[in-house]
């Protein structure tokens, strides 16, 4: 609990990590950003505001990025005025945004080359489960790294899962959304046909809750279907849209099979091309029910 640990990327599901990990007792420093949800509570448990990236780094023993995806990764790390020439020997970073994995090998090369140690931390849950400090990480790195940072780890994680060298974790990251939101897209395009076929939200999700259709996708969307909700998954289409496009991308590395991963694709991005990539994810049943067929 003696190392620093800078922050950037404090968002909706950053935040939540930040406030357990400064809440907890340690020392925290973040990046200031347009993008941050309110620092304030951070502030006043105790937390130290950057403006440059760079200096946040030289100030850190450990930064961990919890960023929007593959661009804004590389372009923290290694981009112009990025924390790679200013991390010190020894910093390590923790990646737990959601990444194309071959670009975590790539800078997890470049950031040992410079001395330090890289880590890919991937996230799953929600903004709820980061706030409570139950998030599940999906970890990849050097085994002996994840073990010593694992008590910062279990301040704002639940379930910690090592699953490999530099890019396991985000690969296991992008088989679970491939998967979780694979389910709630296509719960999603069912219910609104349901609906236009005359069927109740009450029946369709009474039935699905008691039969094979029961899961954490439909306890997720229920709300939704049933009461106009969706703040069970604050998630929004155009992220499931990335997050599916980076799994595309991994299997068509890998030489895999992605004819559904390929369709659940295709269903996010009409959706997206639509103008409602803004909307959340658990609303899809709404959103399907304003195109057209095709």
């Amino acid at each position: 609990m003696n190392k620093k640990i800078g922050f950037i990327g404090v968002g909706l599901m950053g935040h939540g990590i930040a406030r357990n990990i400064v809440g907890k007792g340690w020392p925290l420093q973040f990046l200031e950003h347009p993008g941050n949800q309110p620092t304030q509570d951070l502030v006043d448990q105790g937390a130290v505001a950057f403006k440059d990236p760079r200096d946040l780094a030289r100030a850190s023993d450990i930064i961990i990025l919890c960023v929007s995806g593959t661009p804004q990764v590389e372009a923290i790390i290694s981009g112009d005025g990025g924390i790679l020439s200013a991390i010190t020997p020894g910093t390590t970073l923790i990646d737990c945004s959601t990444a194309i994995p071959a670009s975590t090998v790539a800078l997890a090369s470049a950031v040992e080359a410079a001395g330090g140690r890289f880590v890919d931390a991937a996230m799953t849950r929600t903004p709820l489960e980061a706030e409570q400090g139950r998030l599940n990480l999906l970890v990849g790195g050097d085994r002996a790294v994840f073990d010593e940072i694992r008590p910062l780890l279990d301040t704002f994680a639940e379930n910690l899962f090592y699953a490999g060298p530099a890019g396991s974790g985000h690969k296991l990251k992008l088989l679970h959304n491939f998967v979780s939101l694979g389910f709630v897209t296509l719960l999603g395009e069912a219910a609104a046909c349901a609906k236009k076929g005359g069927i109740s939200a009450e029946v369709l999700v009474d039935a699905l809750t008691r039969g094979g259709g029961y899961g954490a996708a439909l306890e997720r969307v229920a709300p939704f279907l049933l009461e106009g909700d969706p703040s069970r998954m604050k998630f929004a289409i155009s992220n499931a849209l990335k997050d599916l496009s980076y799994y595309n991308t991994m299997a068509e590395d890998q030489d895999c099979q992605r004819h559904i991963a390929a369709g659940v694709k295709d269903a996010l991005d009409s959706l997206v091309k639509a103008g409602l990539g803004g909307e959340y994810l658990s609303s899809t049943a709404e959103q399907f029910g304003k195109l057209r067929a095709g």
